[in-house]
């Protein structure tokens, strides 16, 4: 966002605990806003979500000129992952600064920001090949990948006048968890949701709450065990999101996911809301080629 709309940005204080949220990250990659609100009168006529794009520049393009992309009256928002798999990714980061895009962070994201200051899983281990592009990204680039937030809150107004209360959230959210007490982890990698007895190794991606604990289940980034979370989510909020390639579009009562796979050759994909109707429209534009192979 711009540096005005970076001022404005409302901040959801994190909650403490015994192990704070967020203890598993660098400081240096972490935002200074985790929970941002775009105010209510910075939002545009249409707000295009756009699922994830993974470095892929030229579909990223064609799907804003299919959507009939108006700066200045759209709001344009990316559900994270703006980075690798596909073959521009600084080039992604680059216009997303330039053009004025929203965006949440995702996992690939913080992979990036990992490469470049060489901390996390990188601070001992050069990153692999795939991260060349890293030394192509500006100072400004770098800002702006890490003042990324979380979630993203838009303050629509409620039907029959528009959508209602949106968030956006790369991977998800866990239900009955406040988001002030959602972990990073889970809200860029997971899945699916686990009962606490059968959560076993594959509940990385962060505990609810109280540990699983009164009926709060647990994010897990497997699709082994428990069930998609979005099927659970029972807004409001409508929350939109990526990250889920493998299931592909997602269209529940209160969640939809946008991450159709284009570094895998398939789809890039939006959801276009508008502030003056409760109407919902998904666009697609299809890859120009596979740039992964399908995972």
């Amino acid at each position: 966002p711009s540096p005005h709309l970076r001022r404005r940005l409302h901040v959801s204080r994190r909650a403490a605990s015994a192990a704070p949220l967020g203890a598993d990250r660098p400081p240096v990659t972490l935002p200074r806003v985790w929970h941002a609100e775009v105010p209510a009168g910075d939002l545009g006529e249409r707000i295009i979500v756009v699922g994830d794009v993974h470095g892929c520049l030229d579909e990223l393009r064609d799907l804003l000129e299919r959507c009939g992309y108006r700066p200045g009256r759209d709001t344009v928002v990316l559900a994270g992952d703006l980075v690798n798999k596909g073959p521009k990714s600084a080039l992604v980061v680059r216009f997303a600064r330039e053009e004025g895009l929203l965006a949440v962070r995702g996992n690939h994201d913080e992979a990036a920001l990992y490469a470049k200051h060489r901390v996390s899983y990188y601070a001992d281990t050069p990153p692999p090949d795939s991260y060349a592009y890293v030394a192509e990204l500006s100072p400004e680039d770098v800002a702006f990948l890490t003042e990324l937030p979380y979630t993203l809150s838009l303050p629509l107004p409620p039907p029959p006048h528009g959508p209602g209360h949106v968030v956006v959230v790369h991977a998800g959210l866990v239900p009955g968890l406040p988001v002030s007490q959602q972990e990073p982890s889970a809200m860029v990698m997971m899945r699916n949701l686990v009962r606490p007895e059968e959560a076993g190794d594959a509940a990385g991606g962060g505990g609810g709450g109280d540990g699983g604990k009164g009926g709060v289940l647990l994010p897990t980034q497997s699709m082994k065990k428990g069930v998609a979370w979005a099927g659970q989510w029972k807004g409001p909020p409508l929350v939109v999101f990526g990250h889920d390639a493998r299931r592909g579009l997602q269209r529940e009562e209160w969640a939809v996911g946008l991450d159709t796979g284009c570094c895998y050759g398939k789809m890039l994909s939006a959801l276009v809301l508008r502030k003056d109707s409760p109407d919902m429209d998904v666009v697609q534009v299809p890859s120009r080629r596979a740039y992964q192979p399908t995972e």
